[in-house]
């Protein structure tokens, strides 16, 4: 056994153990539409240990400010796309597209293709480096990969002599553990692993797989302004992008910083210029606007909406329902009416461009024809981008889009309901073992919610197959330990896992009582191990998170045989 043994022991590189740590710290910082926060100091709110079900939901935004459970910033970049219209990946008024469109498709969209099958070498290779809060340790992930996957398994027994101690942590309280290969999924060391725990953010790995499996990576979600023949007037039609923003171009940041071409949301003020050319090429210059928001059924608010860490859930929103796009809060005060508000953003855009809409906007009375004439549409980031996003961030607002998109193209209500309905389908159909498995949402906001740690290591087993190719956003867009995302702030100087950062990719999730954790590590002789932590304390969050991530470390630090 080799659990002492530390970064020394990194040695005899191969390529695929290059890449194996490369997918560590090869990504582009994303975050939530329009304007969204860094992170900031983990809560120090605490509440007694339960089962699943028994925690406080008043928020799942990861590494919080005290205020809220979970806040999750930041995020990466996934496949490029098909990227021929912009600026704001406008779409030609009134021409057709291969890509999908916003209404409910009859399967998924046969004329969106899915990112190639390639090697791993070009899923690496399409994770663009941007700025982080500091470089990557490169020196160190080289060293981690040294050794690369074809070292020796670590073994059970070793696993357990060298996370023995880490594992007594009385911080951690109720704590499931599983540790598995990643080359190929198989278990390695559990503890309660097929006990199901409530899985908080981690939840999101669930909502990526199926969706990812569900839908073509490059889709794109549009948003479209149409001829309304009922009233004569024209509709603004939302087709589920909750990044479309309302901010001019020069204003437009992810994660503190300006967006890049790939990564920038739809722009609604290119969606106005558009429409407006349209209108006065007829020489129309007042019109009556409605919108449709059709697209989505069921209730708009989540079980535990707070107004902060979810919006209302709408297909027709700008800036993610922010009251103030540009605000920086981890939990940002949410508009009550996000697709009113939508469109009366809509309106006093027009009305830059010369077009006067004539009083209130409202919901239309009807959804629109699918043959109405197309005045304007701007498309979304890639579906790959957006789960990439999404998990970085732990952008809750986003993942119930993303869920519902999945629910669409599995022929489900697209509500909270049928959402989960379509995950659970796909991921029976991928072979996931689903005993245990209770899912109510698609961000992991519901303290109902329920998920094995053994079934959280199969997702990323199964995102990091050579089988299913289309799935790698899930590993690229998890947060890097000490870079990104929500584990910017974590895996620090003094946190007794400093030697980890660079080495760990992994979802957070917290709710009042529950931390976990679950991705990839790179051990000390460069194999890449995928798991699963979730814990139940009454510890303050930021005292349970430090003895989580020591945990890891301990994986990170040795070969365990």
């Amino acid at each position: 056994m080799r659990a002492g043994a530390g970064s020394g022991r990194r040695r005899g590189g191969t390529a695929a153990g290059l890449f194996g740590a490369s997918l560590l710290v090869t990504a582009t910082v994303l975050g939530a539409g329009g304007a969204s926060a860094l992170p900031s100091a983990p809560p120090s709110g605490s509440a007694s240990p339960s089962g699943p079900g028994g925690g406080n939901a008043q928020g799942d935004q990861d590494e919080g400010n005290g205020k809220r459970g979970d806040k999750e910033n930041r995020g990466d970049k996934g496949d490029k796309g098909d990227r021929s219209e912009d600026p704001g990946r406008p779409g030609s008024p009134g021409s057709t597209s291969a890509r999908p469109t916003t209404g409910p498709p009859s399967a998924p969209p046969a004329a969106a293709s899915t990112p190639p099958a390639s090697a791993s070498a070009s899923a690496a290779a399409s994770a663009k480096p941007s700025a982080v809060a500091r470089p990557a340790p490169a020196g160190a992930v080289l060293a981690a990969a040294e050794a690369g996957p074809g070292a020796g398994l670590p073994t059970a027994q070793g696993l357990q002599q060298a996370l023995a101690t880490v594992l007594t942590d009385q911080n951690l309280g109720t704590v499931g553990l599983a540790v598995a290969d990643a080359a190929d999924g198989q278990l390695l060391y559990g503890k309660g692993e097929n006990t199901a725990a409530t899985p908080a953010s981690t939840t999101k790995l669930a909502t990526s797989v199926a969706a990812l499996s569900l839908i073509p990576g490059d889709t794109r979600l549009a948003t479209r302004v149409v001829k309304n023949a009922a009233t004569g007037g024209i509709t603004l039609v939302g087709g589920g992008d909750p990044t479309l923003t309302a901010l001019p171009a020069d204003q437009v940041q992810v994660a503190g910083v300006p967006a890049d071409p790939d990564t920038a949301p739809a722009s609604l003020d290119a969606l106005a210029r558009q429409t407006a050319a349209a209108l006065k090429a007829a020489g129309t210059t007042t019109v009556v606007l409605d919108y449709d928001v059709s697209l989505y059924t069921g209730p708009l608010l989540h079980k535990n909406h707070d107004g902060e860490n979810i919006a209302a859930v709408t297909p027709l929103m700008v800036d993610e329902g922010k009251a103030d796009p540009k605000s920086l809060a981890d939990a940002p005060a949410r508009v009550t009416d996000p697709a009113g508000a939508a469109a009366e953003s809509f309106a006093n855009l027009l009305k830059a461009q010369g077009v006067t809409v004539q009083g209130k906007a409202k919901a239309a009375a009807a959804p629109a024809a699918a043959d109405a004439p197309v005045l304007g549409r701007v498309d979304s980031p890639t579906m790959a981008r957006l789960v990439e996003r999404m998990l970085t961030t732990s952008d809750n607002t986003l993942a119930e889009a993303i869920a519902r998109q999945a629910a669409i193209a599995a022929h489900q209500p697209a509500a909270f309901e049928g959402a989960a309905t379509a995950v659970t389908q796909e991921l029976t159909r991928l072979g996931v073992p689903m005993t245990g498995v209770v899912l109510n949402d698609g961000s992991g906001l519901h303290p109902g919610n329920a998920i094995p740690p053994a079934v959280l290591v199969k997702l990323l087993g199964l995102a990091a197959s050579a089988q299913h190719p289309t799935l790698r956003p899930v590993l690229t867009g998890l947060p890097i330990a000490g870079f990104t995302g929500t584990l910017g702030k974590r895996f620090g100087a003094g946190s007794g896992a400093a030697d980890a950062a660079g080495l760990v990719r992994a979802k957070t999730g917290s709710l009042s009582g529950v931390n976990t954790l679950a991705g990839t590590v790179v051990d000390a002789d460069g194999r890449q191990l995928a798991f699963a932590l979730m814990t139940r304390t009454g510890a303050p969050a930021d005292t349970a998170r430090a003895a989580m991530d020591r945990v890891v470390a301990r994986l990170a630090a040795c070969g365990c045989r």
